[in-house]
């Protein structure tokens, strides 16, 4: 009865999204502690793609500060406007970098990123934070990275409304 969280690894991209698309709202519905669901949506996307990192940075003051995240060990603080996430901030852009070496003032917390994704939180037209996706492969996102990434952010955001 309802559907069922598993951390099956599909196949393709494709599959994979699919069943985030399904498995996020059944894990969010119910639970209101927006801490918990960040961290849930989080561990549910790095079991279908086993990123070398993914996590939240949440704007406080002038700084994008470390939220949950699976992987290694992180920058804490990141200045507006400095590194991918910065930018992504500043620019309220998704800002898709294939080769993390070529970005102007890219922030290297770990050697072995080679490539990021992040995608800015945005509710009621503010910037709340980012999410951040690093891979040890070159030219690891694409066009569905972003489009399905967005999508399960703005489900868990409506979860603030809760």
């Amino acid at each position: 009865m309802g559907f069922q969280i598993t951390n099956t690894i599909f196949q393709s991209k494709d599959e994979r999204y699919h069943y985030l698309r399904q498995a996020l709202p059944a894990l969010l519905v119910g639970e209101s502690n927006f801490l918990a669901n960040c961290a849930n949506a989080i561990a549910l996307i790095q079991a279908q793609f086993q990123f070398h990192w993914i996590g939240y940075y949440w704007v406080e003051n002038e700084s994008l500060v470390l939220g949950c995240f699976q992987g290694p060990v992180a920058c804490t603080r990141i200045a507006w406007g400095k590194g991918v996430c910065g930018a992504a901030w500043e620019s309220r852009k998704i800002q898709n970098v294939p080769n993390v070496d070529e970005f102007p003032g890219h922030i290297a917390c770990s050697s072995l990123s080679k490539s990021e994704l992040v995608i800015p939180l945005m509710h009621e037209g503010k910037v709340l934070g980012v999410l951040d996706i690093d891979s040890d492969v070159f030219n690891s996102f694409d066009q569905l990275d972003e489009i399905e990434l967005s999508f399960l952010m703005d489900l868990l955001l409506k979860t603030l409304a809760a």
